[in-house]
């Protein structure tokens, strides 16, 4: 960890202390204030500030110790805003949970479950705020070069590339590259002492996940060697690895590399999920489907729904539903367009300015509104709302092996590869991101996507 990351983290204990007290007794003083008391709920309780503050000076230890265990303390760079404000939303709700749990099993009489309320609510907002702050300020910092990861990139392939400008155009990031090299030879051995003996360096980033296992070892080595952090790029077969389950029988080892931790009663709580929120959605957003039915009606002749066959989990075939966007007949004019697809590289159509689209459904692309009634596949359990994106059968004949591995789940409405690039990305780096996906779902991981996902739309960048 970086001198400049221990001193973050070190001012963010007593500055959440400070904070956590401050949530207890802005509840305190709300609850007993003339506004809240005349016009919502006189006090009928008796509760003595001092006492109050008391517990309050005692239940915020507690919670530096709750949110030490989720790991708020920890600055890394990489850290994205959507796990520092979920962190903190569950790390709260633990610490108010323990509140609950203290005073029934001591038997204190406090019966205002107001405050209790407002105290996590409170809380979540000020911690919320006052880390962003600081991550603000880290992130300006970085950009000064102060406190950034001096990184020795290893690789050239297209990975390395993107790392590289990913790298370059972020600096908030807080990776500084200060060598690049293009193997493992003994040139990079002399690069890495000259550095490392000037303090120019701070870790290895191999980025290129098809070198060899000696390559590999030989880059973890000089690392060890100069007490260097080492990261690197994991590969397909990297990723299936930590999806692993070992069995013993007759003393023999036996490896289980499984398609998905969705197996068993994982895919049980994401068939909840699905059927939950898909209801919910459809019942709120009812008027915007009327408003768009008659907007594609008034625009061009067609039906409204546009009905297509696609691929689902197991190779399945299902009946997609979306509004329609393209004049009648679009699938017929694909032949004649299929020069100037500008995804030649895979399966995929993709083409910018396709005369097939009409004025309207350029519109609706652009905001994915045409996506709205995959709600209805959904609830029906042909697609999830998270998952790979689903593909048509003319495409799926011409997958290689490895891609296959996208049919091991129901496609979703969106998903990983969309709220990182959507129509941007080569379709080998979109099957890379969604079979990560798939070897380390979580509930937790979905609601992130799901969080995102209103936010890639709304920038409107990357749609096709």
């Amino acid at each position: 960890m970086k001198k400049a990351e221990i001193v973050f983290s070190s001012v963010l204990v007593p500055i959440d202390y400070a904070l956590l007290v401050l949530a207890g007794w802005s509840a305190y003083a709300l609850r007993f204030s003339k506004i809240y008391t005349e016009n919502v709920r006189e006090v009928v309780f008796s509760l003595g500030q001092s006492s109050y503050m008391h517990w309050v000076y005692w239940i915020a230890l507690l919670w530096l110790l709750i949110f030490a265990l989720a790991g708020l303390f920890s600055m890394s760079p990489s850290r994205k805003i959507f796990d520092l404000l979920n962190k903190i939303f569950f790390a709260c709700s633990t610490g108010a949970l323990g509140v609950i749990l203290i005073f029934f099993f001591s038997r204190e009489l406090f019966t205002s479950r107001f405050i209790v309320l407002a105290a996590w609510v409170l809380a979540i907002i000020y911690i919320s705020l006052a880390h962003l702050l600081i991550r603000a300020v880290q992130r300006l910092l970085y950009r000064r070069e102060i406190g950034v990861h001096r990184v020795i990139l290893v690789g050239t392939d297209n990975t390395s590339d993107i790392l590289a400008a990913e790298f370059y155009r972020n600096p908030g990031l807080g990776y500084k590259i200060i060598y690049r090299s293009k193997s493992t030879n003994g040139e990079l051995a002399k690069k890495v002492d000259e550095l490392a003996s000037e303090d120019k360096v701070d870790e290895i980033i191999q980025a290129d996940p098809n070198l060899t296992r000696e390559e590999t070892l030989q880059l973890m080595n000089l690392a060890n060697t100069y007490h260097l952090d080492f990261k690197y790029a994991a590969d397909l077969l990297g990723a299936r690895r930590t999806n692993i389950d070992i069995k013993t029988l007759n003393g023999i080892p036996l490896v289980e590399i499984k398609k998905t931790p969705l197996d068993g009663w994982g895919r049980v709580a994401k068939r909840i999920m699905d059927i939950i929120f898909s209801l919910l959605f459809l019942i709120i957003l009812s008027p915007v489907f009327l408003i768009i039915a008659a907007l594609v009606k008034l625009d061009s002749l067609g039906p409204v729904l546009y009905r297509a066959e696609r691929v689902g989990a197991k190779g399945k075939k299902f009946t997609l539903y979306k509004f329609r966007s393209m004049v009648v007949g679009a699938d017929k004019m694909k032949e004649k367009l299929a020069l100037a697809n500008e995804r030649a590289d895979g399966p995929l159509f993709k083409m910018k300015d396709d005369p097939r689209i009409t004025r309207m459904g350029k519109f609706l692309r652009r905001t994915s509104l045409d996506e709205l009634p995959n709600f209805w596949n959904v609830l029906i359990g042909k697609m999830s709302l998270v998952g790979p994106r689903p593909h048509e059968p003319g495409e799926v004949a011409r997958y290689e092996e490895h891609h296959k591995k996208l049919l091991n789940i129901k496609p979703g409405v969106t998903g990983l590869a969309q709220v990182s690039g959507r129509s941007t990305l080569d379709f080998e780096t979109e099957v890379k991101l969604d079979t990560l996906y798939i070897e380390t779902w979580s509930l937790k991981q979905d609601l992130v996507i799901l969080l995102k996902t209103p936010f890639v739309v709304l920038r409107g960048k990357d749609a096709a």
